[in-house]
């Protein structure tokens, strides 16, 4: 029981209080945001307005990035919706560096063609122009951040998450208990779904590759089990309820496999790889320290632990076929939770930074470790599939609450409840598959 209870800290299950979703987002420590503008797309269609405001949604997108500052309507010299009609020279009156214009034409019932135009105004250029046809009511936001996504990455070179989304666990008190909850949300906020309800503890979700499933641990009747839930219809299964620890999952890069802990009622945990179709388990580790979280590497090639073995917690990596594992860090005296980015070239930790756990990344090549956060119990880093945003879990005036941090440092987030309380345990989505 002694064991299980530590395999619980390792893995981030702190006190909970009363929860609520639907994130609010503050964008702060920004520093000369570039500025740009997004005019009023224009409409053409059979009622009085748009379905939706997608300039709205394109602006909010790129002044939550903290790497722009779009201007209001009112210093908008002129609201052209057809790149034909824009005067670069009134957009570098206004002092901006970018313009967007477009318009929404409705083609059907429920059948909407989306268009779009971005200009540099100081080269008097077109850098982008897109058509979307076929959008609905139902995918038109969706359609808006994919515009945004687009716009990004044009002007940064960094591939936009605004169409990614994230999951959580929140609790919320009821009557003399807790009642926890696993939430899907668009990264923005919008669009949130309960995937899984419980009046036992749920924790350590992962998404699969193709974002269509989640792994999660629930304890239900008492006993840690991991399951396997899909999104699009809620339907899910168990796939590891062995005596002991059941925790930890983390999907391969291929979808079919995950890391797991496990470890007997008297036994310390490992990390083990289990097939997802034939529930056949591979061990990994077989040291009698601690050996948690595992972690693939985007290449699959590796799993990065936890590991206690050296006498505190620091990371390690095995082959994901077997074999001896290496230490990875070295700095400080405590590294847990490790995350590899999409790309595979940083890694995420949590880090004891003199006596406060903040989240770290290390460089996997140059091997220097720069500390991101600021608060005193961070924990659960989760990369943007983009490898340049992380999101993490904190607390704040008691409260757990999200925040998110650039891979430089530079640029901050802090997502909040609107009730109040806690939240925690957020990992990002990777890119949809279109």
């Amino acid at each position: 029981m002694l064991k299980q209870l530590r395999i619980l800290v390792l893995a981030g299950l702190f006190g909970w209080t009363a929860a609520a979703a639907d994130l609010v987002i503050d964008v702060q420590g920004v520093a000369q945001p570039t500025p740009v503008a997004i005019v009023p797309f224009g409409w053409e269609g059979r009622s009085a307005g748009m379905p939706l405001d997608v300039a709205r949604v394109v602006t909010d997108d790129l002044r939550r990035s903290g790497r722009f500052d779009p201007i209001g309507e009112d210093q908008m010299l002129q609201k052209p919706t057809d790149g034909a009609d824009v005067d670069f020279q009134d957009w570098s009156f206004v002092g901006v560096e970018a313009v967007v214009v477009g318009k929404v034409i409705q083609a059907g019932d429920d059948v909407y063609e989306l268009r779009f135009q971005l200009f540099d105004v100081f080269g008097q250029r077109q850098l982008v122009g897109y058509r979307m046809p076929r959008v609905t009511r139902a995918t038109m936001r969706g359609a808006a951040h994919r515009a945004a996504d687009m716009i990004y990455e044009k002007l940064t070179g960094i591939k936009g998450v605004f169409g990614t989304r994230v999951a959580y666990v929140s609790a919320k008190r009821q009557g003399g208990g807790q009642r926890y909850s696993l939430i899907v949300s668009d990264q923005d906020g919008y669009n949130e779904h309960t995937i899984m309800e419980s009046g036992d503890p749920i924790m350590s979700p992962a998404w699969s590759p193709d974002s269509r499933q989640l792994a999660y641990v629930s304890f239900e009747g008492d006993q840690s089990s991991i399951w396997v839930q899909t999104l699009r219809t809620g339907n899910r299964f168990k796939v590891s309820s062995k005596p002991g620890i059941n925790g930890a999952p983390s999907f391969s890069p291929d979808g079919r496999k995950l890391a797991i802990t496990l470890g007997g009622v008297d036994g310390n945990p490992d990390v083990y790889v289990l097939d997802i179709n034939s529930r056949r388990t591979t061990r990994l580790t077989t040291h009698r320290a601690i050996d948690t979280e595992g972690s693939w590497s985007p290449d699959g090639r590796y799993v990065y632990f936890t590991s206690d073995r050296s006498g505190g917690p620091q990371i390690y990596r095995v082959a994901a076929t077997g074999g001896s594992p290496e230490r990875v860090t070295f700095e400080g005296s405590y590294n847990a939770r490790p995350r590899l980015s999409p790309d595979g070239n940083k890694l995420a930790m949590v880090h004891n930074d003199r006596g406060n756990y903040r989240i770290a990344v290390m460089d996997l090549e140059r091997r220097d470790l720069l500390v991101l956060s600021t608060g005193n119990q961070d924990e659960s880093p989760s990369f943007a599939p983009n490898s340049d945003i992380l999101i993490y879990a904190t607390r704040r005036g008691g409260n757990g609450v999200l925040e998110s941090v650039s891979a430089d440092g530079l640029i901050r987030q802090k997502l909040t409840s609107r009730a109040g309380g806690d939240v925690r345990e957020p990992v990002w989505s990777p890119f949809p598959r279109f």
